[in-house]
């Protein structure tokens, strides 16, 4: 799927560049590589060279051109070899070459300096990492992370209409897990049918999505836990089957969690979900434009801590969605910061007692002028199998 060249986000980008006197950004992360230039590689060798005036150059493993050709947005195109018959190093020595030699031209040059995490490449099993070389190829770079996760934090329309797209197609397999869950399955059973959903069905959704990957985990009843695997635990009747799960959609991502019963939900668990709801519907409520992150952080805990869960939970409440699963902005009560019209946030808080079992409740949120836009048709709460 080829989308139009988004030039709303290219310009906050280079006006970005602008204020900070930036000539060129040298990316690498597949994340950022698709950012700014809509190409999605296979094993995240590739890079761009982003120039604050003219066009940027794709520096794309061979193997991809037609990839290439077909969805990137920059017509400077250089190509390297996986394999060289000359050239015993590995590919990731080649794509520094070209990006060094692209990169010449200009004088103020910023990298990924600092980067945490990046988002998977289109193979996902075997993310690469940057190595020294890398960073010594550009001795006199500033770093550039700070800038780009600035300008990724407020989405433009067409990234709305690819988050959609993801937010969708979780709803449907959650929809179509909801119809097949049955006390005594696995976990790992109930995953496979979330993730061969997302997998199969979501390739090719609405005609608009190239490859859709899925990720999860599931846990049910007393293996709900932040952190654990998925297992071959089996489904518990009456308690619920939590399942946090992401969806990638040609880059763009949605991050979920929800959960399904099977049966009656226990009086333990239905006090649980009613207290749990209210400060969900609290931090929701909190997602407009001005609103402090901080505050945010805030007022999640506090609440978690009155239904008696202090120090809960151990994962983030609140963070932004997009490129990547979890991306800026993040609400922490030590950090600053605003929530901001155009932002995508996923808001989760939950609740996990010490010996297993718990819930949490999570959907992403488009920030509006008026109320925050759920976007994952499938609803909040514990949803009763079919």
């Amino acid at each position: 799927m080829s989308w139009e060249r988004d030039d709303a986000k290219l310009d906050r980008v280079r006006a970005l560049m602008d204020a900070e006197g930036l000539d060129a950004i040298v990316a690498r992360a597949p994340d950022n590589v698709l950012y700014l230039t809509n190409f999605w590689g296979m094993k995240g060798y590739d890079a761009v060279v982003f120039p604050r005036e003219g066009e940027p150059t794709l520096i794309c493993l061979e193997a991809s051109a037609d990839d290439a050709a077909r969805t990137a947005w920059t017509a400077d195109v250089r190509l390297f070899a996986g394999y060289h018959p000359s050239d015993p190093r590995p590919p990731t020595s080649r794509v520094l070459d070209a990006a060094v030699d692209a990169a010449a031209p200009y004088e103020v040059i910023g990298i990924e300096s600092t980067l945490g995490t990046q988002a998977s490449d289109r193979m996902v099993g075997e993310p690469t990492t940057y190595t020294k070389a890398w960073f010594d190829a550009f001795p006199a770079a500033r770093d550039a992370t700070a800038l780009l996760a600035e300008a990724r934090s407020v989405k433009t329309a067409q990234e709305i209409e690819r988050l959609r797209l993801a937010n969708e197609i979780a709803g449907a397999a959650m929809d179509h897990v909801r119809g097949v869950i049955r006390p005594g399955m696995s976990e790992a059973q109930v995953a496979a049918e979330w993730l061969g959903f997302v997998h199969g069905e979501g390739t090719g959704w609405a005609g608009k999505v190239e490859l859709a990957l899925g990720f999860s985990l599931v846990w049910s009843g007393p293996g709900i836990k932040t952190f654990t695997a998925t297992t071959d635990r089996p489904v518990v009747e009456n308690e619920p089957t939590l399942f946090e799960i992401w969806v990638c959609a040609d880059g763009y991502w949605c991050d979920h969690t929800k959960n399904v019963v099977c049966g009656e939900l226990t009086e333990r668990y239905r006090e649980l979900e009613a207290g749990l709801r209210a400060v969900y519907d609290d931090a929701v409520g909190r997602c407009v434009p001005g609103a402090s992150l901080a505050d945010l952080d805030r007022a999640v805990r506090a609440g978690v801590e009155q239904l008696g869960f202090p120090g809960q939970p151990t994962h983030p409440v609140a963070h932004g969605v997009g490129a990547r699963a979890h991306e800026p902005p993040y609400a922490h009560q030590a950090g600053g910061g605003a929530v901001r019209e155009g932002m995508v946030l996923a808001i989760e808080p939950g609740c996990y007692w010490p010996e297993g079992g718990g819930l949490r409740l999570e959907d992403n949120f488009l920030v509006t002028d008026g109320e925050p836009e759920k976007l994952c048709p499938f609803p909040d709460g514990v949803v009763r199998a079919a």
